[in-house]
């Protein structure tokens, strides 16, 4: 177990926040993490593996203009996959990843390149990572900063 899950939970309980996730490249990867804590139902609500296109849109409502436009891989596409998880799963605070795990590009964009978004309340956005490595450390990578992004909400949260 990875040690950001664990703080993640700890968080999340004791500020009585309720977590989801909208993954892509990660398939499942994030939540999986925050479901071996111990004590994970208390927060976690679930989540949405979007690894398609048309999932992102009719599950997520990710704009249908934003796909066609820019492809999956973006970070806009990246905020409101978390603002669509936040919906569908009733939460307070959601996390998502899109990106390229490789071996080829796409949608344009190199190996490695992953938006990590995340969606709280009324706020929401995204950050580029450019990882490297073979599809399973890109993977990897990418679940782990999702959790790190989560880390940082709820510490900021925490510290106000």
């Amino acid at each position: 177990m990875k040690p950001q899950a664990p703080i993640v939970i700890a968080a999340a309980i004791e500020q009585d926040v309720q977590l989801a996730t909208a993954e892509s490249l990660t398939a499942g990867m994030i939540a999986a993490r925050l479901a071996e804590v111990p004590g994970a139902s208390a927060v976690l609500r679930g989540g949405v593996v979007s690894y398609s296109s048309d999932v992102k849109r009719e599950l997520l409502g990710v704009d249908a203009q934003l796909l066609e436009a820019q492809g999956s891989v973006d970070p806009e596409v990246a905020r409101q996959m978390a603002i669509g998880a936040l919906q569908a799963c009733g939460a307070d605070l959601a996390v998502s990843a899109t990106g390229v795990a490789g071996p080829d590009t796409h949608d344009g964009k190199a190996v490695g390149t992953v938006y990590i978004g995340w969606a709280k309340g009324e706020e929401s956005g995204s950050k580029v990572h450019h990882f490297v490595g073979d599809r399973a450390q890109i993977r990897e990578q990418s679940a782990t900063a999702a959790l790190q992004q989560l880390a940082t909400i709820l510490n900021k949260a925490s510290s106000q």
